[in-house]
């Protein structure tokens, strides 16, 4: 019996069932419109564990006490990897120019630490070291930056370090050619960029895998909470309020609003860019 065989409302049930775990596990939100594109996505999962239908699945995913590999697989599966070097980089801008010069000024002895909280392939923490590197403040001060993602299939690649063209559409052509070596078909990014990340794996959701990366001043989670539901983006930006060292600066998408999340930070103008901003 194959996964369509399913009587209509049962499936439909079952479906449900699902996406609402998901969500509770992942943050991860697929309304009624989108719910055909969360099975289709899912629907190979299931087959490949020889289920024959999405509440099968459901109950592995619900009550089995060793899912956690399935979980990698239900994530690698649904997340959105779509980035690319010298995005929105007003706020990188903004960070370089204004913000790490404001945490020096307040704590000169202590390292600022930054953490791309959904770093996807990695163009996003790489942008954050080349841009900090062009302005000289690694032989200033004493930076670290973490890489994280919830796709273990994304993390591979970003440690990998090798991009196509496709991720160089807004890099400046020097900058490629300093911080990039031809490979083929592919460029690789050079070692010493590299040694300037951390990377690990974190599930947003999961406070026992990002308490341990909120520590930080800055955290950067671009592009992540429009897939998210308000609550689950409440539960994940409630963590950053109590863990993040102060002043704390937040930078989210430029379609991402948390006005109506939050209270902790204010929003603030730094330079060109807007940025969340916990000062008490």
């Amino acid at each position: 019996m194959g996964l369509n065989s399913d009587i209509s409302g049962v499936r439909r049930g079952a479906e449900t069932l699902l996406r609402d775990l998901i969500h509770e596990r992942v943050g991860l939100i697929f309304d009624d419109s989108k719910i055909n594109l969360l099975t289709d996505k899912i629907a190979p999962l299931i087959i490949e564990r020889g289920f024959d239908s999405f509440l099968d699945y459901y109950y592995l995913l619900k009550y089995d006490a060793d899912t956690a590999g399935e979980w990698l697989n239900v994530i690698n599966a649904l997340t959105v990897q779509e980035t690319y070097f010298w995005r929105e980089m007003d706020q990188i801008h903004g960070l370089a120019e204004i913000v790490i010069p404001q945490l020096l000024a307040k704590n000169p002895r202590l390292p600022i630490r930054i953490w791309s909280a959904a770093c996807a392939t990695g163009e996003e923490p790489l942008t954050i070291a080349m841009r900090l590197n062009e302005a000289g403040w690694f032989e200033r001060a004493t930076i670290e930056i973490y890489a994280s993602d919830a796709s273990t299939a994304a993390l591979e690649r970003a440690q990998k370090g090798s991009y196509r063209e496709r991720s160089f559409r807004a890099l400046p052509a020097d900058l490629r050619e300093k911080y990039f070596t031809p490979n083929g078909k592919d460029w690789s990014v050079a070692p010493a960029l590299m040694e300037k990340i951390r990377w690990t794996r974190a599930n947003l959701l999961e406070p026992v895998e990002t308490t341990p990366l909120a520590g930080v001043s800055v955290i950067f989670c671009r592009n992540v909470f429009i897939y998210f539901s308000p609550d689950a983006t409440r539960r994940v930006v409630n963590l950053f309020a109590e863990k993040m060292f102060v002043p704390a600066f937040l930078f989210v998408g430029a379609a991402e609003s948390l006005l109506k999340v939050t209270d902790d930070f204010e929003l603030e103008e730094i330079s060109k860019a807007f940025v969340y901003v916990k000062r008490n």
